[in-house]
């Protein structure tokens, strides 16, 4: 049977043999945390570097991803919990800035895009996708506001030239303009209306 004394060097061996492997851990734990602080201050302070991100809910199905696509295009993309996408956020390639809300087949219901850095354009669609609704302006200054049918075919279009001058123009099934009301650059109002026999009847009547 072991002695008192031998049970008490035996754990006294134990104890040392435990402060060295400490201390070594420590050691090394003090050599990372170095290691660590130096790459830290050799990149830019709260900088995350990735080119893609994706959000998913505690179910593991994916809700948001942000990232830069092939064609140059940086999205965030929201999806529903079926993760069909809803909404987009992002800019295209070539620079224009883009909003876009989606039905749950894919369709735009809604967008906003700036083209050329000065050429906002606001659509509206009906399930499907097909537009209704559409306004802005464009690079040389003018501005033009469609309404469809129910098929897409702009039938109403108002707008301004670059000069301000408004103008109101209905338009057939088939595309051909059958009223336009304008006022001239020199305030000169006119009105053109056009039957389904061809006679048309202008307002004021021309000079003969």
């Amino acid at each position: 049977m072991e002695s008192h004394e031998t049970r008490l060097e035996r754990l006294e061996q134990r104890y040392r043999r435990l402060q060295g492997v400490t201390l070594t851990a420590l050691v090394l734990a003090g050599l990372g945390m170095g290691a660590t602080v130096l790459r830290e201050e050799s990149m830019p302070s709260g900088e995350l570097v990735a080119s893609r991100f994706v959000l998913t809910d505690a179910k593991g199905r994916t809700r948001a991803t942000w990232g830069v696509e092939e064609n140059g295009a940086t999205q965030l993309v929201l999806r529903d919990t079926s993760g069909r996408p809803r909404a987009l956020l992002g800019v295209d390639g070539d620079g224009s800035p883009r909003l876009r809300f989606s039905a749950q087949g894919g369709e735009m219901l809604a967008e906003l895009t700036v083209y050329s850095d000065e050429a906002p354009r606001l659509t509206l669609a009906k399930p499907g996708g097909v537009e209704l609704f559409a306004v802005g302006l464009q690079v040389d200054g003018s501005s033009r506001l469609e309404l469809s049918d129910p098929d897409g075919r702009p039938r109403v279009i108002l707008g301004a030239d670059e000069q301000g001058s408004p103008g109101l123009l209905l338009v057939d099934r088939k595309g051909q303009p059958r009223v336009n009301l304008r006022v001239s650059p020199s305030d000169n109002a006119s009105l053109i209306l056009e039957g389904n026999d061809g006679e048309v009847f202008r307002a004021p009547v021309p000079v003969q």
